[in-house]
Order: C-alpha cells, then structure tokens, then sequence
C-alpha cells in the first residue's frame, strides 16, 4: 500500500503575505480551516505543518486566496508600455553597510537547457532568422555559495555586532550561520530569500543564552572609541534580545513590519509593540535619536565605524566540512561503543539466578575457658565461711527462758 504524496503549500512568509492581503486575521483564518490562532501563527511561522485534512483545507484556502490576489493585481495594474532597449550597464555595489541590495538570489539561477549550451550544431544557422542564445555557465554549487557569502557577510557581521557589542561573536555567529548553510545547500539555494535564511540562523545564534557560559565571551571588549558611538551601543545592549532583534531589523536592515515579525515568530502587533518599546528606551537616553531616519543613519555609522572582518568563503565552507566529519565520526564512535557495550552487558549477564552462598569459617580445638577475675580478701573470707558451715551443718536452735 502506497501514501498518497501530500498538498503542496506555499512557504510560510507567502502564506502570511496571502492573509494580509486579504485583510483577515489569523483568528478569522483559524475560523475558516477550524483550528485555533495558535495553530495558524505557528503554520505561518514554519515552525509546524498541517497534516491530513487540515493541510488540504489550508491549502484550498490560500489558493482562492492567491487566485483573489492575482485578480486584484491584474485590475489595478497600469497598461504595459513598451520597453525600451537595455543598455548594459555595470551593476552597481550595494550602497548601505547594514543589509544588501535585493535581488536575484545567489545560487538559485536557474541552469541552461539542453539546446542552450555550447554543444556542437546546437547554434542556429547564420541567416536562419534565429539569434543565438546568450551563454550563460551555470555556477557550482561551491561558487554560487561563495558568491552568496561574498555579497551578505560583511553586512551580517556588522548587524551581529549590533546586537551582540562583540566583534569576534558577530563573525562567529555569521561563520557558523553559513555553515549550516552549506550543510543544507539544496534547501537554501531554492529558498526565495536565502540571504534571510542566513540571518535568522545567525541572530539566533548570536542571542542563544548559552553564549554567556562561554569562557571567551565572558571577558569585556573594548567599547567604540567615539562616546556617542559608546552610548548608542550601551543604550542598545540595554534592550532586550527580542526587541533589539527588532531594532536592528526594522531600523538597521530596513525590512517591513510584517517581515519583522515574521522572522521574528511574532505577531504584526507584537512586532509593532517592540518597536516602539525599543524606540522610546533608545530616546530616553539619546533624545537626537526620535527620529527613524536619524536612528536609522546612527546605526549605520555606528556599524561601519568598527573595523570588523569576515573570513574568506573557501574557509568558511571547510571549516564547516570539518565539523560535519567531526560530528559525523563522533556519532559513529558513540554507537560502535554504545553497540559494544551491549554486546558485553549481554554476553556477561547471568541467565538465572544463584543465591549467593556464606563463605564458610574453619574452627580449631575448643575455644578457652572463661574464668572469673582474682578474689578479693572479703570474698575469700566468705568463701571459706560457707565452706566451713557447709560441713558441720547448721547450728541447732534452742528455746531460751529468760
């Protein structure tokens, strides 16, 4: 008996992207599939799948959503106006020190097809009418990951440090973020925003609380040499992990609310609340800093103003092969001895039970006589008395007048 395969879904942030534009909450949308809103917010956050019946309702339901989507898109969009001839031009570098430029995603090119390469007799002909397709080598899965680090890394280690205030915690954190990139390339390299991926995976191990109980995060780092700089960072510091992370990425990185909160794993409103929690707290003690635009200007100053380095792509990628081996053999080790061990415990164990038997003690000759101790001089008085008496008899009684 085969399983049938299951409903396809939509990622988590399109599925919170198709309700808002529907302008439904997720109680509404709990109330169309019959599930709670924890339910929803947790199927939006990733953090679980629907199965069953649920999955094809859901799925029923954000596709009507997608198709009212689409149709509002089509009626509001303007006529399409001819395009002009492409220049090429020279890309430009990203011009912000806190997030890259959007756009296509690294590693997720799509590769050529079978009659677009350079195979022998697969150009057209010349007069055919037909113009030949550009070439376009399709990148390894090394080089499109190496031009994905090359292009978010020094921004991620500055917005790391942001919420960190350690320089050799933020490139840890990014290191290893890219790291768990590559042990799960495939999934990241199809992801719509793999620069996301990577963030979140590195923010969330850059405030993981077991970083405190490490012995070479414990000691200080010096503090920014410009004052203002070491005040913006304390009064940064000062938040807390959740409403910092929101800071940074609403302020620093400037992604939207919903994103904020979508990558956050909190609600549009919890969102907003720590935004402005945060905001008010950074105020109190710059008053200059009101201002999001100011605020924004001052992190990237802020960032850029300390001298932070990222490792080369090559060595982030063997240094996460090493520990992948590492882990791996360590694994292997743990159940050859955890299989050995048992063989042992089932070899040795004893197959029914035997009551244990005393160990018996060899007795010699006759244990001494105990005597009494020496008798003192009224006991040998009183010995000799009754020995006396003993032998005469008792003295006879006699009646007396008197």
């Amino acid at each position: 008996m085969t399983r049938s395969p299951a409903t396809p879904l939509p990622p988590p942030k399109a599925r919170r992207r198709l309700r808002e534009a529907a302008a439904l909450t997720q109680t509404q949308l709990a109330t169309r599939v019959n599930v709670t809103r924890a339910t929803i917010r947790a199927w939006e956050s990733g953090r679980t799948a629907p199965r069953g019946r649920r999955r094809e309702a859901y799925a029923r339901l954000l596709k009507t959503l997608a198709e009212e989507d689409a149709a509002r898109r089509t009626r509001s969009a303007p006529p399409p106006e001819p395009a002009p001839t492409p220049t090429p031009t020279p890309t430009p570098e990203p011009t912000t020190v806190l997030e890259p430029v959007s756009g296509p995603e690294k590693g997720s090119e799509p590769e050529p097809g079978p009659g677009s390469g350079s195979e022998p007799g697969s150009g057209s002909e010349p007069g055919s009418g037909s113009e030949p397709a550009p070439e376009h080598p399709a990148l390894t899965p090394a080089q499109a990951f190496d031009a994905l680090y090359e292009f978010s890394a020094p921004a991620l280690v500055r917005q790391a440090y942001l919420l960190t205030g350690r320089r050799e915690l933020a490139r840890e954190s990014v290191e290893r973020a890219f790291q768990t990139a590559w042990e799960r390339w495939p999934e990241v390299a199809r992801d719509r925003d793999p620069v996301g991926w990577v963030r979140a995976t590195a923010y969330e191990f850059a405030l993981s609380p077991w970083q405190r109980f490490r012995p070479r995060h414990r000691q200080p780092e010096p503090p920014p040499a410009d004052p203002g700089d070491r005040t913006l960072l304390n009064a940064l510091l000062r938040l807390g992990p959740q409403h910092r992370r929101t800071l940074v990425l609403y302020d620093g990185v400037g992604l939207d609310l919903p994103e904020t909160a979508a990558e956050t794993e909190a609600s549009t409103p919890a969102a907003a609340n720590r935004l402005l929690h945060a905001r008010e707290t950074v105020a109190g003690r710059l008053p200059a800093l009101a201002d999001s635009r100011v605020l924004h200007q001052r992190l990237t100053e802020l960032a850029s103003a300390e001298r932070l380095w990222a490792a080369k792509p090559t060595g982030v990628r063997k240094g996460g092969e090493r520990r992948a081996r590492f882990r791996t053999r360590a694994a292997i080790a743990f159940t050859v001895a955890l299989i050995g061990a048992t063989a042992l415990t089932v070899r040795t164990a004893p197959t029914h039970y035997e009551p244990a038997v005393s160990p018996g003690v060899a007795v010699r000759g006759v244990p001494p006589r105990v005597a009494p101790g020496s008798l003192s001089e009224a006991e040998r008085e009183l010995r000799q008395k009754l020995r006396d008496r003993l032998q005469d008899g008792p003295e006879r009684l006699e009646p007396r007048l008197e």
